[in-house]
């Protein structure tokens, strides 16, 4: 994890009470690591908001000996269900420990919210580069690198994939069946909460997409929100952590694949996601070669590679509208005023368009 270009540290808070928005509590936090988990942390301890997050707060807290820790709680207010339940995210994170997959070893939960107000997990700090944008990818990753961290990711995401739930004691983590009829329920129902118009593009695509969803031909651990600004990157390119696991359940894999599709940022997606993205970097590889580095690994058709591409963008506009709702009741402290900022709209109306573009070049 990285705190490059981020907010100075945030001052522990001396007693308990009302979470400010953007501040931890961190005196509370450090004794009830002493007592819960036998970590000491040596004083003056800080806590910094580590950007990029845009759904449970993270961050990383730093002791006056060097050590680092990495804190993860819900969003301050505006919780979806289930959407940002943290301690499952930690119980997927700590299941995965022995696996292929690479996760940062988990150091405790605590499901006692009277602490901090919330429940939260530690976990390592994990030194490297989140990769959120292409601008970062230019300046953080050498060039000489970035093949690497594409093939890396892909060989990340063959590995999650090929996990056996039941192996690793996450066989009821979901339903699995009809995983992509759920997900389009599921945030269908988030969109009338929201208030989003019935007659709008974004329900119209979710009718057509809803109507045309392909057969899940396998169920797997599905991670929901795979892609390189959700990985912590190595100087060499190597893919030290998958994060961000709040999403996860038993699914169909072809989601994530989709999803990573879609936000590779490349013409050869078909539509592509308007937003920036590491990948558009010069030195990644492309997206037909990272996905036939997938089909080499795990022997998985992508035949209806195009419908996930359009599901993942669809979805990605709901979440979108979403997070603009919550950063607006403040539910990201001070990272609020950029999430839900200025262009917030424009950028959830481009991202429905690019749905709507890719539903229709699916076909549906």
């Amino acid at each position: 994890m990285t705190d490059q270009a981020g907010p100075a540290p945030i001052p522990a808070q001396p007693s308990a009470g009302p979470l400010v928005p953007g501040e931890l509590p961190v005196a509370l936090v450090t004794d009830w690591l002493s007592r819960e988990a036998d970590v000491r942390l040596e004083p003056p301890i800080s806590a910094t908001l580590l950007a990029g997050g845009r759904s449970n707060l993270t961050y990383r807290l730093a002791d006056s000996a060097g050590a680092s820790l990495v804190l993860r709680r819900p969003p301050l207010s505006g919780v979806v269900s289930s959407a940002h339940d943290v301690l499952r995210e930690h119980r997927i994170m700590a299941a995965l420990a022995d696996s292929a997959v690479p996760v940062p070893a988990m150091v405790a939960a605590c499901a006692d919210e009277s602490v901090i107000g919330a429940p939260f997990f530690v976990m390592q700090y994990v030194d490297g580069v989140v990769l959120h944008t292409q601008q970062l990818a230019e300046d953080e990753l050498p060039e000489p690198a970035r093949p690497r961290a594409g093939y890396d990711l892909v060989a990340a995401l063959a590995a999650v994939h090929s996990v056996q739930p039941a192996q690793v004691g996450l066989a009821d983590l979901g339903t699995g069946a009809s995983y992509v009829h759920r997900q389009l329920a599921r945030w269908r129902k988030q969109l009338d909460r929201l208030g989003v118009p019935a007659d709008g593009p974004l329900v119209s695509v979710h009718e057509r997409l809803y109507a045309a969803v392909p057969v899940q031909a396998s169920t797997t651990i599905v991670h929901g929100d795979f892609r390189l600004g959700n990985a912590i990157v190595g100087p060499d390119g190597a893919v030290r952590a998958v994060l961000d696991w709040e999403l996860a359940t038993l699914g169909d894999p072809m989601a994530d694949v989709g999803h990573l599709a879609a936000y590779w940022g490349s013409a050869d997606a078909g539509v592509d996601v308007p937003m920036s993205v590491p990948t558009r970097a010069r030195g990644f590889a492309s997206l037909p070669e990272v996905l036939g580095c997938y089909e080499q690994l795990t022997g998985r058709s992508l035949a209806d590679l195009d419908y996930f591409i359009a599901f993942a963008l669809w979805r990605l506009a709901a979440i979108v509208a979403g997070v603009n709702a919550r950063a607006r009741l403040g539910a990201y402290g001070a990272n609020g005023q950029v999430i839900a900022g200025p262009d917030a709209d424009d950028r959830l109306r481009l991202l429905v368009a690019a749905a709507e573009a890719a539903t229709t070049a699916a076909g549906c």
